[in-house]
């Protein structure tokens, strides 16, 4: 009875030891980590998974709040400006990455309230509009720098600074924490490549519509206050650069994290197999 006993208790070790090493091979796979770490996970972590999930979900959900509010506050502000076109308040790369991550944000916040893991695709979009706010909030510090250099006056109404320092700021925070619960697929690479997708439409209609009304809502996409188009193309490079290395370290930062939760989480389901056997053993 011991000798059967201890031998299904080797085998059980064996198995879990083959799905560590599975878990290794199959990092680059959006689902296996994800699903891997579920199967892993003892009941008590699982519970505290899913109440951090949900605070998580709360945070989420406060700061889209926090994203309207400034949205609204940030256009009755223009609005105070007779010369100001509406039209011109929605052609902002903010205002437009704003949008887009209130409803990122409200659709990850019903994920983190409702279920165990978010599902693969929403990874990549909620990076995605991370890396917007971050930028759009570091380009508004480049246009600050310039504002000083170029002698004239720059205002920022609490509205701005709400869209362009705290909720970047505070998207960062949640991006963060959901890596560091790690139990979502990682990011995948091909993320590095997506980012780019909505930014180069917005600046090709950007210069479209700028040649055609003469109006510009950065002043770097002004062929005429950066030297020609030689100067719009540079900056341009510039920003792209700060995409690219962005999403770069968000991406390899998320799937590391993301790997470690897994092993984490077989080593304690390798425990937790070796103590059964050994009370098995004991009882036997």
């Amino acid at each position: 009875m011991s000798a059967r006993v201890l031998g299904s208790g080797a085998g059980t070790a064996s198995a879990a030891a083959r799905t560590a090493s599975s878990v290794d091979v199959d990092a680059d796979r959006a689902s296996s980590p994800a699903e891997a770490a579920v199967l892993a996970v003892d009941p008590a972590a699982l519970a505290r998974t899913t109440r951090s999930r949900r605070a998580l979900g709360a945070f989420r959900l406060a700061i889209a709040v926090v994203e309207i509010v400034a949205l609204i506050a940030n256009y009755q502000y223009v609005l105070e400006f007779p010369l100001f076109a509406s039209v011109n308040f929605f052609s902002y790369f903010t205002i437009q990455s704003a949008m887009l991550a209130v409803v990122v944000l409200l659709v990850a916040a019903v994920f983190a309230l409702t279920q165990h893991r978010d599902p693969p695709v929403l990874a990549a979009f909620r990076t995605i509009v991370t890396v917007y706010l971050l930028v759009s909030g570091i380009v508004f510090g480049l246009i600050a720098v310039q504002a000083s250099t170029r002698d004239y006056r720059l205002e920022v109404p609490w509205s701005d600074t709400l869209l362009h320092f705290v909720v970047p700021v505070l998207a960062l925070v949640a991006w963060t924490v959901d890596a560091v619960i790690a139990v979502n697929p990682p990011v995948p690479w091909a993320t590095i490549g997506l980012v780019l997708v909505f930014p180069a439409g917005w600046l090709v209609y950007t210069l479209i519509r700028g040649a055609d009304i003469g109006w510009y809502p950065y002043f770097f996409l002004d062929a005429g206050q950066v030297g020609g188009y030689l100067g719009v193309a540079v900056y341009c490079v510039l920003v792209l650069l700060i995409f690219v290395g962005i999403t770069s370290v968000l991406v390899g930062v998320h799937r590391r994290l993301a790997l470690r939760g897994v092993r984490r989480r077989v080593a304690a389901q390798n425990r937790a197999t070796e103590d059964s056997g050994a009370a098995a053993e004991v009882e036997a």
